[in-house]
């Protein structure tokens, strides 16, 4: 049956009043943007890091003039928004902004602190890929205070160029970023000097060349790398590369300086660390190892700087296997929160136990009894909770000593199958992701069948000397 006009026409307006309606309830629905958040929600640092977006990956240009310590810097975020975004921040300490662009147009933007709060043209849309890129420029400023030993740490000018070591919040005196490890990328990073000296960075080196008195490098790291873990160190530098004897690239820079100071040959013992951890752990999970060995004694430290440990000056083995320990935990199994940071310290000095233990020097046992051993009960050491130890006593020793005593208390309890099966488990199930201390207990518990909640209560969590 045929409506009449008449009909037809009510219909129609109907209708046309139904899609009006429809279309301003949809509006109405849609999401409003927001601000992203100033800082990822670290306990320990709660403005690190950055809220709505998730770096993918950083193209960083990096000019530096020794004489004067400036650094001019060009930095392209590409980033995925996780809201809809109506501004974001990134992270830089001290440097002056010249201009920020987002996807390749001008945006608004100011500070506050530390915080660049950045405004785009136009809203971004959560699930949007986009890309901000940031001109700056200045003097960087090494960070201090009783963090990492009480030591300087960060961009650190040496004698001859800069020596870059930027755990656990210097990244961003250097570059603008999403400086948390809970936001890893992947990296190009060029760097330029004077001509005559070497800039070595994270990954393989892609292109080097001199031009118009500057030397010229850029590195690429395809794997993600959490921003502490980037490095830019620059000055002269004696360079050896090869391939471990299982077949994994490597390259080593060491100070000609120190060249006369060698205890430990750099080259041969991260080629047979390299390749003994590959074992033990499961295969090495980036594409190049080596070292930077610069003269830095007012360092004092060393960093597992993401397939290249930085040293501070010539270190012995045991410095060596550990800091390559971490290129499996730390680098590639990341902490969620700086709170966690004994699966990364524990786990490299346990391996140092284990070093000895490959070597015939001792047992892990016998290295846990000497330190247990060593130290009173009424000593400061044991005050500290393992698995929370708070921002300023982060590194303290019993984050490295009682995390190692954790792990040989835990291979003692589940036995020697279980353990050497977990290791391996735990950097392939996190690979390249971040993970935290309740994942590691659950896996434990997975691989060895049995409920380790009160050994691990005793050991990380329960301050005092333990019985045992």
């Amino acid at each position: 049956m045929a409506l009449s006009r008449s009909a037809r026409r009510t219909s129609s307006r109907l209708l046309a009043l139904a899609t009006a309606v429809a279309a301003g309830l949809t509006i109405a629905a849609a999401p409003a943007a927001s601000p992203g958040a100033p800082g990822i929600g670290d306990p320990y640092f709660p403005n690190l890091g950055n809220g709505g977006f998730d770096a993918l990956h950083y193209d960083l240009g990096v000019s530096y003039n020794p004489d004067s310590g400036r650094l001019d810097g060009r930095t392209t975020l590409t980033a995925r928004a996780t809201q809809n975004l109506s501004s974001f921040d990134l992270d830089l300490q001290k440097l002056t902004v010249d201009s920020i662009r987002v996807n390749g147009k001008p945006a608004d933007f100011s500070r506050t602190g530390d915080e660049i709060v950045i405004t785009p043209r136009h809203r971004l849309r959560k699930g949007e890929e986009f890309e901000v890129t940031v001109a700056y420029g200045g003097v960087p400023q090494a960070l201090n205070g009783p963090i990492v030993f009480g030591s300087d740490y960060g961009w650190m000018k040496t004698k001859d160029g800069v020596f870059v070591a930027c755990e656990p919040n210097a990244a961003s005196t250097w570059f603008p970023s999403s400086d948390h490890p809970g936001d890893k990328a992947t990296y190009d990073i060029r760097i330029d000097a004077p001509k005559g000296l070497t800039g070595v960075s994270n990954g393989r080196l892609v292109d080097s060349h001199d031009k118009g008195g500057r030397s010229y490098f850029h590195w690429r790291e395809t794997k993600p790398m959490a921003t502490y873990l980037a490095t830019a160190s620059i000055g002269k530098f004696d360079v050896k590369t090869g391939k471990t004897p299982a077949g994994t690239p490597i390259y080593v820079a060491i100070d000609p300086v120190l060249a006369n100071q060698n205890k430990v040959d750099v080259y041969a013992v991260t080629a047979e660390a390299t390749d003994y951890w590959s074992k033990l752990f499961g295969p090495y999970p980036f594409e190049e190892t080596g070292a930077v060995v610069d003269d830095m004694p007012e360092a004092g430290f060393s960093l597992e700087t993401q397939s290249k440990p930085s040293y501070s000056a010539v270190r012995s083995e045991s410095t060596i296997v550990h800091e390559l320990a971490h290129q499996w935990f730390g680098d590639s199994v990341s902490v969620a929160h700086w709170d966690d940071i004994w699966l990364n310290e524990g786990f490299a000095t346990y391996a140092q136990w284990l070093w000895a233990e490959h070597r015939g020097t001792a047992t892990a046992h016998q290295s846990f009894l000497n330190t247990y051993n060593s130290i009173p009960a009424s000593s400061d050491f044991w005050k500290i909770e393992v698995a929370d130890p708070q921002r300023d006593t982060m590194f303290a020793s019993a984050v490295y000593q009682r995390g190692a005593m954790m792990l040989q208390e835990l291979r003692e309890r589940i036995g020697d199958q279980a353990f050497f099966k977990l290791l391996p488990a735990w950097t392939k199930l996190h690979r390249y992701q971040n993970a935290d201390t309740e994942d590691f207990i659950d896996l434990a518990e997975h691989i060895s069948g049995q409920s380790l909640d009160g050994l691990f209560q005793k050991w990380i969590y329960d301050t005092g000397k333990p019985a045992l």
